[in-house]
């Protein structure tokens, strides 16, 4: 099983659709995932945001609702 077995394949959102997204949804209702290293995430991220950064990705997958959407930056 490889990692993308764990996503469904959808079109990539620009950054208004995300915003759009985030705002028409309560924050329980999706996963939220930044996957750049801590220190770029230390500097600045949005709220509510989980730090799996991508090398850890694979390992961490349990961690996120499968039954929800999830939204990666």
């Amino acid at each position: 099983m490889s990692i993308l077995d764990h996503f469904k394949p959808v079109p990539t959102m620009t950054a208004g659709q995300v915003r759009a997204f985030l705002e028409s949804h309560e924050p329980g209702e999706y996963n939220l995932v930044d996957v750049r290293q801590p220190g770029e995430y230390q500097e600045e991220h949005i709220p509510g945001t989980r730090l799996i950064p991508l090398g850890e990705l694979e390992d961490r997958l349990d961690e996120l609702d499968r039954g929800k959407p999830t939204v990666a930056y």
